[in-house]
């Protein structure tokens, strides 16, 4: 693996660029920004999380004051709609409560568990499924991949801290439905949606950065919380499926993986890699998958991501926001340009790849 000190140097630069993210040049076609890190939306929920587990392992308590100040000027300015993509940052919230103990923190994290929970305003569509609703589109009757990130991980830390096996028993069931509607078990991988009026998985299509979002996201609530034994099986058995079709459909020059992870004509994506990477790194390091099945990959797609972080910390080859296709083209079509969740998977993978296992 790459020496610690240099993952170190390019962790540092990732986590101060994204702190001063802006969009300069980028005509963005939705009602807020998805770029800008002053923005409450699903990019920036992300990238908050990215930037809290590094001030986790750095200690670093101007991270901790940036966090802070982010929310106290979000929530002062007032909060935009609530739906499955603006409960992102709440999921960072949950940590910053307990490391602050703010009842405004903790007032907010009830408010919102119970919009979605006791008041049922968080949609729900086919089989009780979460509808992904977004800033200005209900979204009728459709479900993606990247509610589980977006939603369930703040849902079940909700749950964790209020003491409310309610909450985790839901979580379960909207993870358990989504891979019912979402996973191919011939392939191994996720279609990105499904549409219950339709009754269709849209284009079918393997988006990369839809698959990561289970990858690194059943990760990371598993170390969250406990979760039936039965249902952990079940969970992971998708998650070494997930691991293994992965690996076939990796690059093979760079260990990295197409925006389209099953056609080597569409370009290299680089936050779905980072999550990917990072994912299956977690998986080996916990005895879940097997280290030499996975080693091969692991140290050449994190050695190729470095190249893909500019000098000034920035990460390039990210993909901005995806609205749910029908054809790969238009998958191919989205742009890239610097994002907050690019900046904090990069993160999460360079974190993980400084664990004392992997130096």
């Amino acid at each position: 693996m790459i020496q610690y000190d240099e993952l170190e140097k390019k962790l540092k630069l990732t986590a101060d660029k994204m702190m001063v993210l802006k969009n300069n040049e980028v005509k963005e076609k939705f009602p807020i920004s998805l770029i800008d890190i002053n923005c409450w939306e699903w990019p920036q929920g992300v990238g908050l999380f990215g930037l809290y587990k590094y001030y986790g392992i750095s200690g670093d308590k101007q991270i901790l004051d940036f966090l802070i100040n982010w929310f106290d000027e979000r929530i002062q300015e007032g909060i935009p709609e609530k739906n499955v993509n603006t409960t992102a940052p709440m999921l960072t919230l949950t940590y910053l409560y307990e490391e602050t103990g703010k009842e405004s923190y903790l007032q907010l994290i009830l408010q919102w568990a119970d919009w979605i929970m006791k008041e049922k305003k968080l949609i729900r569509t086919g089989d009780e499924c979460f509808q992904h609703m977004i800033t200005g589109d209900p979204n009728d009757g459709e479900i993606l991949i990247d509610t589980i990130y977006m939603t369930l991980l703040f849902l079940a830390r909700a749950g964790k801290i209020l003491n409310r096996s309610d909450y985790i028993d839901e979580v379960n069931y909207q993870i358990l439905t989504h891979i019912k509607y979402l996973f191919d078990k011939k392939e191994g991988l996720f279609y990105h949606g499904f549409n219950f009026n339709e009754n269709h998985n849209y284009g079918e299509v393997y988006w990369g950065r839809g698959n990561s979002w289970y990858t690194v996201g059943i990760m990371e609530l598993l170390s969250e919380i406990q979760v039936d034994h039965a249902i952990k099986r079940y969970y992971l058995s998708v998650y070494r499926a997930q691991a293994k079709a992965l690996k076939r459909y990796a690059d093979k020059d760079t260990g990295l993986f197409h925006t389209i992870l099953d056609d080597p004509s569409s370009y290299i994506e680089i936050s779905g890699s980072a999550a990917f990477l990072c994912g299956i790194m977690q998986g080996v390091r916990s005895g879940i998958l097997e280290k030499e099945e996975y080693n091969d990959l692991i140290q050449k797609g994190v050695e190729n991501l470095l190249n893909y972080i500019d000098e000034d910390g920035t990460v390039l080859g990210v993909s901005y926001g995806t609205p749910i296709g029908y054809t790969k083209e238009h998958y191919k079509e989205i742009i890239c340009c610097p994002m907050t969740y690019g900046q904090a998977l990069v993160i999460l993978c360079l974190q993980e790849a400084m664990m004392d296992y992997w130096q």
